[in-house]
């Protein structure tokens, strides 16, 4: 049986970590990457070969482009790659990257851009992220989803917006599946004042809070209106970290109907320090219950 090969060039063990697409193209374009620089080949000839652009073999090595099996056998020709092993494992996790997410069922809702997003928070091991104006998805009760999602796509029918919430709720199984990410979230205190779903809504979520906070993997943090001017106000960041170690943490930053993934080392670089900068800033994520009771005590 063909197991994935990790980036530097070992098999991953059967049975441990499996990646789903998104992971798998992310780690056959860096053994891609690893072989062109070995022959010392140049983007621009590599795109030649396979009847492209560098830019194209730009974004099949940064995993950002679907795979076709005829580039790859046509890459590794050219990188000298003649090990029918090596060739069959590598052919073998094109077909992984090619193997349609969970989501699929929900393509018409979710955009190109997002689907990334989905797929690294099944290969991730962590998340870490800061959410200013409204609860994390992750994070969600499906009633406050249910009202947030019709709020934002109020010209959709009500069956539209029940699938939203569906694939919302089971993009959450992430977090319960053995050998999910850990997901350390930063609340600000604006997102917790928002009335989304009225106050019954609230009291459950917080309460929703509350339980996944006692889970082994989900930790909680409030940057409350006291701080003053913080290292967030640029706006929501998640950076997420692989279980596939040897690839680059990844850096979404979301917006009204796209969202961008700074991938140069000291793009990354800066985001994770801010995101270490608004984690101390926080209250410490024992005082989460208190921050939350003291909240819901306004409505």
């Amino acid at each position: 049986m063909t197991v994935a090969p990790r980036v530097d060039g070992t098999a991953i063990p059967a049975g441990t970590w499996q990646p789903g697409p998104t992971a798998a193209r992310m780690i056959l374009g860096a053994q891609l990457r690893r072989l062109r620089e070995g022959c010392e080949i140049s983007r621009e000839a590599a795109g030649e070969a396979i009847r492209g652009s560098h830019s194209k073999i730009s974004r099949l090595e940064l995993g950002r482009h679907g795979f076709k099996t005829r580039d790859v056998v046509d890459l590794l020709t050219l990188y000298g790659v003649e090990d029918e092993a090596q060739r069959e494992t590598l052919l073998a996790l094109t077909k992984q990257a090619n193997i349609p997410g969970w989501w699929h069922p929900y393509t018409d809702l979710v955009p190109s851009w997002f689907e990334d997003c989905l797929g690294l928070e099944q290969a991730a091991s962590v998340i870490r992220s800061y959410a200013a104006q409204k609860v994390h998805a992750l994070l969600q009760t499906a009633d406050y989803a249910r009202a947030e999602l019709a709020r934002r796509h109020d010209d959709e029918p009500q069956a539209k917006i029940d699938r939203r919430v569906e694939l919302r709720m089971r993009r959450q199984e992430v977090l319960f599946r053995p050998g999910g990410p850990r997901l350390w979230a930063v609340l600000d205190e604006a997102a917790l004042c928002r009335l989304i779903g009225g106050t019954t809504v609230m009291r459950a979520q917080f309460d929703h809070l509350l339980e996944l906070t006692e889970g082994p993997n989900v930790t909680v943090q409030v940057l409350p209106f006291a701080v003053g001017p913080h290292a967030g106000l640029g706006g929501d960041l998640t950076i997420l970290r692989l279980a596939e170690s040897a690839l680059p943490d990844v850096v979404y930053l979301e917006q009204y109907n796209s969202a961008h993934y700074p991938d140069r080392p000291a793009d990354v670089l800066f985001h994770r320090q801010v995101m270490d900068r608004i984690s101390t800033e926080a209250a410490r994520p024992g005082d989460t219950p208190g921050h939350l009771h003291r909240i819901s005590c306004q409505w």
